[in-house]
């Protein structure tokens, strides 16, 4: 920090969401953060997803984040959102796995979902949560100063 910028004289209080909300979030944006561990390397990747069933569904092509997968399926997963006032963000810890089941596909819609990116992504993942948090900030509390 430098020595010209003001921090806010009070900080906005931090506001736990309920597992409720975190799954309103989740729902609500497209686009979320993959974090894998593999081989003593941490990765982040863009993803888009949907949400079926309490977990969380991605489309992927073969190459790193597939390899970080099969060798390290503990992952955590973040989404955030702000509208204008509230930013809020939620994370989930899980084990994610690869789809091969034809039906399993079938049902969790996963097939539909088109990906962002123009890379053909046949590979189906899905995140089964061990944990979900979440909080939000009143950045309505901040002023511009406050924000460089």
């Amino acid at each position: 920090m430098s020595e010209s910028t003001t921090a806010p004289t009070v900080w906005p209080e931090l506001t736990p969401l309920s597992e409720d909300e975190c799954w309103s979030l989740l729902r609500s944006a497209a686009l979320g953060r993959l974090a894998t561990a593999a081989k003593g390397l941490v990765d982040i990747f863009p993803v888009n997803y949907l949400i079926h069933e309490g977990t969380i569904l991605f489309r992927t092509a073969p190459g790193s984040k597939l390899f970080s997968l099969a060798s390290a399926p503990l992952v955590a997963f973040e989404a955030d959102s702000f509208d204008g006032r509230w930013h809020s963000s939620v994370v989930v810890h899980g084990r994610a796995n690869v789809l091969e089941d034809p039906s399993d596909i079938e049902a969790s819609g996963i097939r539909y979902l088109v990906s962002w990116s123009h890379t053909p992504k046949s590979n189906f993942v899905r995140i089964t949560p061990t944990d979900i948090t979440g909080r939000k900030v009143d950045r309505s509390a901040f002023t511009a100063p406050d924000l460089v």
